[in-house]
């Protein structure tokens, strides 16, 4: 049989251009905001994960343009040999004093990171036990350990209380949950986890992509949302989202870190990040902690968007966080109605299966802390007016 068989039977891509319903790689014009142009035409932006509106904000870019002007274009190396800068170090140390660990690693992106912690920390004999929900990085590093992953219903406790029972007591164990879950925006239930975490003798790792900046004291997460930064073995987020660069990191103790360090082939064989986006996440992170009101407006925003789309009655995905799902359930219906907003003029994210079970399928709007009310309201009427024409 030929390997490109299944590509020639893969149709399903031409069909829907055929259709005029595609809904992917629609081209930026402009920068990444409030509102975009893109493909020629102004659209409000409710499709982004620039939680706090930084990739705008002129400090974060001037500290972006002068490290690109002092260290040039790359590091040309990994982190290992000759690709750390001292300004790595320092965005390390930041993160770890922000997020209240001792210590830090920096991934050149946030999928590379859970790749590269899940598959140093767990190794052959072990378990690896995970939301069914999480993001595909997670269940991809699990794939790349030498583990056995089990898989539990979505933030279903009694069910991860099970797979816990099942692992053998020699047996390690890492149960690995999103905090803020990127498409359906809920948290997870970490009380319940880190309690059974200590009744079985297991790990705890919490993905706070979606966390960072946007829940927790001064928007520093997920364990500090639960009063629980103490009892989370090892915290991963990105600086592609709230801390508008490219990259990702974990947060654990000195000797977990130190270990991934030299353990993890994701981390020791990739490139180290560019010293542009090194130096616009640490100007991002220093912006965040110097401004702890801005969670804070992302917090209103957020509710007043979920309060405005249930007026307009519309039917939500309920979440605390500035992702929120509008059902559209039917995958073609789904299609048609974000080709529709984005003619009007909103870009949003069509969820399909398998994101999504059959039937459920979404809109995700996020929202920014630089959006207005005004703004919301526009986007809030046009989304009304197409979804329940």
């Amino acid at each position: 049989m030929d390997l490109f068989d299944k590509v020639e039977k893969y149709t399903l891509v031409r069909d829907y251009k055929a259709m005029g319903i595609y809904p992917y790689f629609h081209a930026l014009e402009s920068r990444q905001d409030v509102e975009v142009i893109m493909e020629g035409k102004r659209r409000i932006m409710l499709g982004s994960n620039n939680y706090l509106g930084l990739t705008t904000e002129p400090e974060v870019v001037e500290a972006g343009i002068r490290a690109f002007e002092q260290y040039g274009s790359g590091c040309s190396g990994s982190r290992f040999l000759n690709g750390t800068l001292r300004m790595h170090l320092e965005l390390e140390a930041e993160l770890a004093g922000f997020v209240g660990k001792e210590s830090a690693v920096t991934f050149s992106t946030g999928f590379q990171s859970n790749l590269g912690i899940i598959s140093a920390l767990v190794g052959r004999g072990d378990y690896v036990i995970c939301d069914r929900e999480n993001h595909a990085s997670i269940y991809d590093g699990c794939k790349l350990s030498y583990g056995k992953m089990l898989r539990y219903k979505h933030n279903d406790m009694e069910d991860l209380e099970k797979l816990l029972a099942r692992v053998p007591e020699e047996a390690g164990c890492l149960i690995v949950t999103d905090g803020v879950f990127s498409m359906g925006g809920d948290i997870a239930n970490l009380p319940e986890i880190v309690r059974l975490a200590k009744k079985y003798g297991a790990r705890v790792m919490v993905d706070d992509a979606h966390g960072l900046g946007v829940i927790g004291e001064g928007g520093r997460g997920t364990a500090s949302y639960f009063g629980l930064t103490d009892q989370v073995d090892v915290i991963m987020g990105t600086f592609s989202k709230s801390l508008a660069s490219l990259g990702g990191y974990m947060a654990a103790s000195e000797a977990v870190c130190d270990y991934v360090r030299h353990n993890s082939r994701p981390f020791i064989f990739s490139a180290s990040i560019p010293p542009s986006a090194c130096a616009t996440a640490l100007a991002a992170l220093r912006h965040l902690e110097a401004h702890p009101e801005l969670p804070k407006r992302l917090q209103a925003l957020s509710a007043y968007a979920r309060a405005g789309l249930k007026a307009r009655g519309l039917t939500i995905r309920e979440s605390e966080t500035p992702i929120i799902p509008i059902y559209t359930y039917e995958l073609d219906n789904t299609l048609i109605k974000n080709k529709q907003l984005y003619e009007a003029g909103v870009y949003v994210n069509p969820v399909l299966p398998p994101a999504t079970p059959p039937g459920e399928c979404l809109l995700r709007t996020s929202y920014m802390a630089s959006h207005t009310e005004a703004l919301l309201d526009e986007a809030m009427d046009i989304i009304a007016r197409v979804l329940l024409a």
